[in-house]
């Protein structure tokens, strides 16, 4: 065996899928669709992150990603859905579907193989737009509150696998219990943060339903920025939880100026974008101040 692969301690492993991205291809083009299903990753992706899981690895228009337990892999899982139905990413409408199982796994070369894999993918196969499917096995590893929000499908075959394996849905729509459980890391809809930007009179808004902005010069930017200076994808501006995380992705770099405090400079480096303030791109804003993003943060 490989000195890289080693036994690993159980873990939870899941595969997050965007339903019909063939069809985005066909209805948005090539370039276009291919930015929304990166922004989507790109939020599942943190969302795993803020349930204490691991990005493993994306795979065309899905993650593969392992957490800690069963019960962090239903909560992120559960939040994945509910951003995701509530988002309009790049005005867009997208769909999930998710599947996971928890077990024992091989770890190697920051990836992770073995049967608890292959069952995992199995259940995202059984698993259609805005379901979570998982096994009996997985289930019983979750507290009692939690385990009342699933219900058994019959026993299906898994490839590879002699006996069947007993599915499970979690209903992530409908109950109570699990929404408490989950634990939301985004805010409620009765503290509903929003971030407003202003660039050459143009009002742009995010919030829940619009998760994700794009800055650049080029045309596939939410906000196309009419400067030089600007990299055609210079930067993304993220939801996350409560917050709006400024993500330059520039070579000129990026200079956000808070009111009344120093400018900061940042070169594919995040920032938390808070109260208010201005976003030059490519240039500080003493060089050019009429060239400029405003923004302003309300919760």
């Amino acid at each position: 065996m490989n000195d890289t692969i080693s036994p690993h301690p159980d873990k939870a492993v899941l595969f997050a899928d965007i339903s019909g991205s063939t069809r985005l291809y066909e209805t948005l083009g090539d370039a276009r669709a291919f930015t929304t299903i990166n922004n989507c990753l790109s939020i599942l992706q943190h969302l795993t992150t803020a349930h204490h899981g691991q990005n493993i690895k994306t795979i065309g228009d899905e993650i593969m990603a392992v957490f800690p337990d069963a019960v962090s892999a239903v909560q992120a899982a559960c939040e994945m859905q509910l951003v995701i139905s509530h988002a309009r990413i790049d005005g867009t409408q997208l769909s999930i579907r998710i599947g996971f199982h928890y077990g024992p796994v091989i770890a190697g070369d920051g990836d992770v193989f073995g049967e608890t894999v292959n069952i995992a993918a199995r259940m995202t196969e059984i698993a259609q737009a805005q379901q979570i499917i998982t096994t009996g096995a997985t289930v019983a590893m979750l507290p009692p509150i939690m385990r009342t929000s699933t219900r058994s499908f019959n026993n299906l075959p898994v490839k590879g696998k002699t006996d069947d394996i007993e599915v499970h849905e979690v209903i992530w729509q409908e109950s109570e219990e699990m929404t408490m459980m989950v634990g939301r890391t985004l805010a409620p809809a009765s503290a509903e943060p929003t971030l407003e930007l202003i660039y050459r009179g143009n009002k742009f808004v995010m919030d829940a339903a619009r998760p994700v902005l794009t800055i650049g010069r080029g045309e596939l930017a939410d906000i196309v920025i009419h400067d030089r200076r600007a990299s055609r994808m210079h930067a993304r501006i993220e939801r996350r939880r409560d917050k709006f995380v400024f993500v330059d992705l520039s070579s000129n770099g990026s200079y956000v100026t808070f009111n009344n405090e120093s400018e900061v400079q940042l070169r594919r480096e995040e920032l938390v974008l808070r109260e208010s303030g201005l976003i030059c791109l490519g240039h500080t804003y003493k060089k050019d101040p009429v060239e400029v993003i405003a923004f302003t943060y309300k919760n």
